[in-house]
């Protein structure tokens, strides 16, 4: 049931090469297993190892192959394959470069050496997602496997001689054709080096930061203070913790050092401090901000409410429909946990749990209880449900086994407080099960009356049939 329109950005005739940004090494499998892994998952990881054991040792570039030999290879579907490497471009472990060749596209694949450990550790970003999703203890063991003891250089005298001292040059005047030769640039080549990681990006169009100027005084924030450094860290937090410019603007006040620049430091312990009191919650967790792409429909314009309530959907993230559906005010840290669960565990897509939000919030009007929603969002997982049509049209097919799951949890949730009558219209589709249902009872209605005529009829010819004897 699961459907996806990856087939508009990928073929499986399309023929793809390999590439290396940087000389992988082995202790970058570890690095990805360990601290990758946890975040994107094992077909993420599949995908990368497979592109990597493509490339011949100690080469950057691998042989043209399809993507329906790496559909084979890796014995998954291309639109698993598709949501896989967006995941990898988006942590920064790929780039993807395509070209036009008649009905079909070549694209490459470049591979980006995974961060240090050092660089993970001190991210500010995927190290707080990866210590949310493992916990304290895990965190830790991990911070122990990648370091060691520190030598104390220090307390011995550096002795090592320099180049000078060691070398020298020879200066003879002759100059041979082969020594020319050596001062050639490479043609059309590149050398084969290492790289570092590249570190997740695209955070700072996502943030206002005209707003943020407009209400910091430069006498309080010189603007030099804001460099592009300091501004990539506000950008990142301001994602991380889902921090807006007004909020910010506060914590940037108070990183300020005495030397009128933004102590970074102070700045990531204050935002961490900030979420912790505003969301009740030691972490933030890593999915997926709204609905992928290739699980939207496809449409140029809607053409009605319903299509335009989908678009809606698949545009805006969980955290905002929950903010939406209780009228902008904060959500509790109970209900932020049952959406985070559902999406990690269950694995629902984005715009999947808007429609069970809208469900369980707006047309039960029940509680927003752990268990009925996690109920629902099992089913939705056995069900294989990936888009917003497919959830709403289960949501109206099975309304009535949701409402009896429901009607189980009345007891137990008797003598709790009820939440504020939302005042919200309920979107039409919701309403589609009901008015069918009305339908069909106005039929069997229509139905049971003209039974009703055809018996009295049939009563009246017996009738007249009796007489009619009586009369012979």
């Amino acid at each position: 049931m699961k459907m996806s329109m990856h087939w508009q950005e990928l073929l499986p005739a399309d023929q793809y090469r390999v590439s290396s940004a940087g000389m992988l090494h082995n202790y970058d499998r570890n690095v990805l297993t360990r601290l990758y892994q946890p975040l994107i998952g094992p077909i993420c990881l599949s995908l990368y190892m497979s592109l990597w054991s493509e490339l011949e040792e100690n080469r950057l570039w691998a042989e043209p192959t399809t993507h329906y030999s790496l559909m084979n290879t890796m014995g998954l579907n291309l639109s698993d394959i598709y949501e896989a490497r967006l995941q990898l471009e988006g942590i920064g472990l790929l780039s993807v470069y395509k070209k036009k060749n008649g009905e079909t596209k070549e694209f490459v694949y470049e591979l980006h050496p995974p961060l240090s450990p050092q660089q993970f550790f001190t991210d500010g970003m995927l190290n707080i997602y990866l210590f949310k999703k493992i916990g304290k203890g895990a965190y830790n063991r991990l911070k122990k496997f990648f370091s060691d003891d520190v030598l104390p250089v220090r307390e011995y005298e550096n002795v090592t001689k320099t180049f000078a001292e060691v070398f020298a040059s020879d200066h003879s005047l002759y100059v041979s054709d082969e020594a020319e030769g050596a001062k050639e640039p490479l043609v059309r080549q590149q050398f084969i080096d290492r790289q570092e990681g590249t570190l997740p990006t695209g955070f700072e169009h996502q943030f206002d930061f005209d707003l943020l100027m407009a209400g910091l005084k430069s006498s309080l924030v010189p603007r030099k203070a804001l460099t592009p450094r300091i501004k990539t860290t506000i950008a990142k937090l301001a994602f991380l913790y889902d921090i807006n410019p007004l909020e910010m603007q506060k914590l940037v006040l108070g990183a300020i050092s005495i030397d009128d620049e933004i102590d970074e430091e102070h700045l990531r312990k204050s935002a961490r401090d900030w979420y912790q009191i505003e969301r009740h919650a030691d972490m933030p967790s890593l999915v997926s901000r709204v609905q992928p792409v290739i699980y939207r429909t496809q449409m140029d314009s809607p053409r009605n409410q319903e299509e335009e309530h989908i678009q809606r959907l698949e545009t805006v993230s969980p955290l905002q429909r929950l903010k939406q559906l209780s009228n902008g005010a904060e959500i509790v840290e109970a209900d932020l946990k049952i959406v985070e669960d559902i999406m990690l565990n269950q694995n629902l897509n984005p715009g999947v749990v808007n429609v069970l939000i809208e469900y369980v919030m707006l047309k039960a009007e029940k509680k927003f209880t752990k268990n009925y929603v996690e109920k629902i969002a099992g089913h939705w997982t056995r069900m294989n449900v990936v888009t917003v049509k497919e959830a709403m049209e289960l949501a109206r097919k099975e309304h009535r086994k949701y409402q009896g799951w429901a009607d189980g949890n009345k007891s137990s949730a008797k003598g709790s407080r009820q939440k504020a009558t939302r005042t919200e219209m309920v979107p039409a589709w919701l309403n589609k099960t009901e008015e069918k249902q009305t339908e069909q009872k106005k039929v069997v209605a229509v139905s049971d009356e003209q039974k009703k005529a055809i018996w009295e009829q049939v009563k009246k010819l017996n009738a007249g049939g009796d007489h009619a004897d009586a009369k012979d």
